[in-house]
């Protein structure tokens, strides 16, 4: 059915699952310092995290990814080229996970700061009183409180970041996506070879659905829903 191209799809799956879990690592390290900046940092930090966000969320993700691999490689080059350096070649795989990191990034901003806003001030001052430090205060009550309120934007950013691997096919990285066009085009059976990459993706955002679900629950342990 699949002409014996199904093991190589299945490395690219592989290849796939890499670069969204780099991706959302890279993207949750961004989302972090972006919105310590937005709540806690001065005001150069804070202008430049509110254009970050501004800018990555109003636009598409596949223009923001050619120019940044890109645009990116150029400025890379420029300044190897400064420095009298050889000509530096970014290979697919770290220019893919540093582009979705880095748009990602923008839009977990906005998810951890929500969610780090919806927690109680009066919690975090209570706990000075009593003596915490601001270390203590931020390890034990607002981050806990914090992933329980980001969960269901976190799980939607990576729902979208896992379709938008898709993209990095485009950039010449070896993931599922290139492998099944190279053998729609081999074979001549788009339809059955995309089909194949559809039901992958599904597969991989249902099962990321089902464990999200049940972090969700287990951080939810303990705490009342009103309801009206």
């Amino acid at each position: 059915m699949y002409h014996g191209y199904l093991p190589a799809i299945l490395e690219g799956l592989w290849t796939t699952l890499v670069v969204a879990v780099l991706s959302l690592a890279l993207a949750c390290g961004f989302g972090l310092a972006g919105a310590a900046a937005k709540l806690w940092g001065p005001k150069p930090a804070r202008w430049m995290a509110e254009v970050y966000t501004t800018v990555i969320r109003g636009l598409p993700e596949l223009v923001l990814m050619l120019f940044v691999f890109y645009g990116g490689q150029i400025l890379l080059n420029e300044l190897a080229e400064a420095q009298g350096w050889d000509v530096i070649d970014v290979p697919p795989l770290a220019a893919g996970v540093l582009t979705i990191g880095f748009i990602f990034g923008a839009y977990l901003t906005e998810t951890f700061r929500g969610a780090i806003l919806a927690i109680p001030a009066g919690q975090s001052e209570a706990a000075l009183a009593f003596g915490f430090t601001r270390a203590q205060v931020l390890r034990r009550i607002v981050l806990p409180q914090m992933v329980r309120h980001a969960l269901p934007g976190f799980a939607n950013n990576w729902l979208v970041l896992v379709k938008a691997t898709a993209l990095v096919s485009l950039i010449g990285l070896d993931d599922m996506m290139q492998r099944a066009t190279l053998a729609a085009s081999a074979t001549r059976e788009p339809f059955t070879f995309y089909l194949l990459v559809a039901l992958l993706y599904l597969a991989i955002t249902t099962l990321s659905l089902m464990a999200l679900s049940r972090l969700e629950k287990r951080f939810s342990l303990g705490v009342k829903k009103m309801e009206f």
